[in-house]
């Protein structure tokens, strides 16, 4: 089985968010699949350090509307692994740019950027003679290649057999634009602009496009694929999702179990594990240090690493500050969004005694939060699959998560026997408080405590499990 994936990101080589973080770890599981990968050659990543080298004799000059573009193609492989990432390079759509989503572009210019590397994908596989029995895009940047593979490709024996699959990481960002963005992508209106095409009340809605014209389309989390279904989380387009449920599946994400292990990892004050949690002790004590807050062995360590947003729930601490200061418990963050969050957890990271912000990125300290908290709050108005809980859990720290999409098939609410975590219902301040304020009462039981904590640590997350679905779904859309 030939299978390809193409997506605007691709970890380690660029990475912003959850996308990245897919493709670049489920295709090191698909055992039983010749896998390669095509993203774009963005000017932030570092050629040097990937080994990333160019193809001789790889420039492609495609046209598009009146205008011709200049790509190249570069190699290298998922570090550890035989399998190959092509990365396509334009220095007039991303190798100028330093960013992988460069804020402030004209939209127009955007679209052209993923429309011109999605058809770039298509003929690059044809001169590479890579037949492909899948072709895996993501998102929207990719979404024109099952619109292509339906209309400008459908004559093409290259792809006859080709099936697309599809993947909906961020519901919310859809490619909207108006319908002369099609004269750009060469693909005739009258095939594509009705409401089973592209069309989203007169404008090009490349995401409703990809749904139609896909083979399979995927969710990362079962939960999430029924709630998308719904007016209120469909983005609008929830009318499009029920006509295609037929071919609407959803599959929780893993996680890298190897770089999230806390009896290996580097990155921590002290390893643990399931059966000794005493290094555990010793990474509190260390985030204690560090942060320069009072350590006491009975108050729990509450931990978020987040983008600092409404869509993470960050809208809900409004007008709490009195609230988070008398808490039994100390609150630690890490995260980067919104500059009135940021300012205010500033704010509060200087006038409290048990709150402390880091507003900058920073992977190792995620790691040490993951490692070192009692507690994970995850509080998401919505939350499509989720990483940080399974993360989390795998470090014995216990997530406090709001019921939807993924942290719902992923979190187990105590009091249940096989509980690995904490649930609230209702997306509002006084349940998330709720939630908190008993969690911090079994924090107290050290014997219902500590049994959960192990229920957590053993929870098998690992992409070996959610690759087995993936090759399911694959051969039974290969089967048709």
């Amino acid at each position: 089985m030939r299978i390809l994936f193409a997506s605007a990101e691709v970890k380690p080589f660029s990475k912003v968010g959850g996308l990245a973080d897919v493709v670049g770890s489920l295709p090191k599981y698909l055992k039983k699949a010749e896998v390669v990968i095509f993203t774009p050659l963005h000017g932030c990543i570092d050629r040097e350090k990937y080994n990333i080298k160019h193809i001789e004799n790889s420039k492609l000059k495609l046209r598009f509307g009146w205008s011709e573009c200049v790509f190249e193609l570069h190699k290298t492989q998922i570090p550890d692994t035989k399998i190959n990432v092509f990365f396509v390079e334009s220095q007039k759509y991303f190798g100028c740019f330093d960013n992988v989503y460069p804020f402030n572009i004209d939209e127009r210019y955007n679209q052209e950027r993923f429309i011109a590397f999605s058809k770039a994908v298509l003929e690059y596989t044809k001169l590479l003679n890579f037949k492909p029995d899948i072709i895996h895009a993501n998102d929207w940047h990719t979404a024109m290649i099952p619109v292509y593979l339906k209309t400008s490709y459908r004559d093409d024996e290259f792809f006859k057999e080709t099936k697309a699959v599809y993947s909906i990481h961020n519901l919310a960002h859809q490619g909207l634009f108006y319908d002369d963005i099609l004269d750009f992508a060469g693909i005739p209106k009258h095939e594509v602009m009705f409401s089973w095409g592209v069309e989203f009340f007169g404008r090009v809605n490349w995401m409703r496009g990809a749904i139609n014209y896909s083979d399979k389309v995927v969710t990362v989390s079962p939960n999430y694929a029924k709630e998308i279904q719904t007016p209120l989380g469909g983005e609008n387009i929830d009318c499009t999702l029920r006509d295609n449920s037929y071919k609407l599946v959803g599959i929780v994400n893993g996680i890298d179990t190897d770089e999230f292990n806390p009896q290996k990892d580097k990155l921590i004050a002290k390893n643990f594990s399931k059966r000794s949690l005493k290094g555990k002790i010793e990474c509190k004590k260390f985030l204690y240090d560090k942060f320069a807050m009072e350590y006491n062995p009975e108050r729990p360590l509450i931990g978020m690493v987040s983008r600092m947003s409404p869509q993470k729930g960050f809208e809900l601490f409004w007008g709490l500050d009195e609230e988070l200061k008398a808490l039994d418990a100390d609150l630690l963050i890490l995260g980067t969004g919104d500059m009135w969050l940021e300012d205010h957890f500033d704010y509060l990271s200087h006038t409290t005694r048990n709150i402390r912000a880091y507003t900058r990125f920073s992977p190792e300290l995620a790691n040490q939060i993951y490692a070192g908290s009692d507690m994970f709050l995850m509080p998401s108005k919505f939350e499509p699959c989720g990483l940080s809980q399974m993360i989390a859990m795998r470090y014995g720290t216990l997530p406090i998560v709001r019921v939807t999409g993924g942290l719902e098939d992923t979190v187990i609410g105590y009091p249940l026997e096989n509980a690995n975590g904490f649930k609230f219902w209702d997306y509002d301040a006084f349940n998330m408080m709720n939630g908190i304020k008993y969690a911090i009462h079994i924090y107290h039981n050290k014997e219902e405590w500590t049994k959960t904590v192990k229920n957590a640590m053993s929870c098998d997350f690992s992409w070996k499990v959610s690759a087995e679905k993936y090759m399911e779904m694959y051969k039974e859309l290969l089967m048709k």
